[in-house]
């Protein structure tokens, strides 16, 4: 029996937890979780209705029940066809982390794992992320390579 399965509704404040962990590894700063109640909706909705677009898989924290000890997210996004994409399916990983006291235990590999399944029966050509240093050599351990990258961002506001 696998340690992974796909997160469910009930895992969303689990999950919004894990990736705060990832985010305070990745990124030094305000560990401010303020945001957390904001986005809790939308991630319980978006754990409740698979649209196809959105999954994410978790390990039950082995000593502490009813938490999660790691988990990997992912999405399938659109882009207009090339020759090695002709369908435009692109999946995207992210917010992979694990709970600091059960690291080292393959927990993270095996979400990422199953996420890269999922990605593969819904048809994905391609699956791009974003490594931190400590991070990568288990992704390419997993055969994802370096890619020259143009990528710019603009932050838009609401008003």
């Amino acid at each position: 029996m696998s340690l992974v399965r796909r997160a469910t509704p009930e895992d969303a404040a689990e999950v919004l937890r894990l990736r705060q962990v990832m985010i305070d590894s990745v990124h030094a700063g305000d560990p401010s979780t303020d945001w957390h109640a904001l986005s809790l909706p939308t991630v319980r909705a978006r754990l409740a209705g698979p649209d196809g677009t959105f999954a994410a898989f978790v390990v039950d924290h082995p000593e502490r029940p009813g938490t999660l000890a790691a988990l990997a997210a992912g999405t399938l996004e659109y882009r207009i066809g090339r020759a090695d994409n002709p369908h435009g399916r692109v999946g995207h990983v992210f917010s992979v982390a694990t709970d600091p006291d059960v690291r080292r235990r393959g927990y993270a590999r095996a979400c990422v794992e199953a996420l890269l399944d999922w990605f593969r029966e819904i048809g994905a050509a391609h699956v791009d992320l974003n490594a931190s240093a400590e991070a990568e050599p288990l992704y390419a351990s997993l055969g994802f390579v370096r890619k020259p990258d143009p990528s710019m961002r603009l932050h838009l506001r609401s008003t």
